[in-house]
């Protein structure tokens, strides 16, 4: 039920633009990618793994421009396997993550400032698991979930850079799972499920074809609550090389920095014991090559 909420949520803004009678206001686009990678070794003297890995991207916009009004909607989701020797197979990439900015300019004559709200909602598909236990879920589905509310100013220089800074900023982390609650997982009080914080905003997009056939996409977010370690800056950093071979194929390599300094990871000793824990930066790195589709309008070329 709560997965079937979502993804209606996601929807409402394609499913607005169908009903709009004048469509020359809404551009809508995205790319789709599935990439696949095999590793087979027999008596390889240099020794390894076989390996079988499964990576697939989705990524859709549905941008809405009126006079002195905005409305920018985007819908980002990845999901990734990979099977290493006997092991069964275990994800390396579950990404939701849903973004709504509605903007309306401060004056006729300025197209590149607005007074702006934004929406932002970050979770994942299926259970995760730590590399140290198979058994035990470490995370799930809105567990954690990540919304932000926020409402301050937006600046657009041009079509393919944008910044937006919002001092009144409301984030709540959700973890909806009594197990994790109960062991103050993501930051929350043992046995609450969702934690709520005040603060301020910082976001920056840029998109581009930088040249031919290839295209980068970076998204920047920062957060500082005001109430708790205002100078820990919660981080997340996107970026996204989508390099086009051909009509259907294409290579891309995708990178994630994130560091909040609420989230508590474990350090394990040699012996694979656990010796302590603490917040860390944390990287995600995926390349793949495989199919790929893109759809609709394109933007920030």
């Amino acid at each position: 039920m709560k997965k079937t909420f979502v993804l209606l949520l996601l929807s409402l803004p394609f499913l607005l633009s169908a009903q709009d009678s004048d469509t020359t206001y809404w551009k809508i686009g995205g790319v789709s990618s599935l990439s696949f990678s095999q590793v087979s070794l027999t008596n390889w003297a240099a020794g390894g793994n076989n390996s079988v890995a499964f990576n697939s991207y989705f990524s859709t916009f549905a941008n809405y421009a009126k006079g002195r009004s905005i409305w920018e909607n985007n819908l980002e989701l990845g999901y990734g396997l990979i099977k290493q020797a006997e092991e069964g197979f275990r994800k390396s990439d579950d990404k939701i993550n849903i973004a709504t900015k509605f903007g309306r300019s401060l004056s006729a004559n300025n197209k590149h400032w607005y007074w702006s709200m934004n929406f932002n909602l970050r979770t994942q598909f299926a259970n995760g698991y730590s590399p140290k236990d198979n058994d035990t879920p470490i995370s799930k589905f809105m567990a954690p979930g990540y919304i932000v509310v926020a409402a301050g100013l937006d600046y657009k220089p041009s079509k393919f850079f944008s910044m937006s800074y919002s001092p009144v900023t409301g984030k709540i982390t959700i973890v909806n799972d009594d197990a994790l609650s109960a062991a103050g997982a993501f930051g929350v009080m043992p046995g609450e499920n969702s934690r709520s914080e005040l603060g301020s905003y910082l976001t920056a997009q840029f998109k581009k074809n930088i040249m031919e056939n290839v295209s980068l996409e970076s998204k920047l977010q920062l957060f500082s609550n005001y109430a708790n370690k205002p100078k820990n800056v919660d981080v997340n950093l996107e970026n996204a090389l989508m390099m086009k071979i051909n009509k259907y194929l294409s290579a891309s390599l995708i990178n994630q920095l994130i560091y909040d300094d609420d989230i508590k990871i474990p350090t394990y000793d040699d012996q694979g014991e656990k010796i302590g824990e603490g917040p860390k930066t944390q990287f995600k790195n995926i390349f793949g090559v495989g199919f790929a589709y893109q759809f609709g309008d394109k933007k920030g070329k």
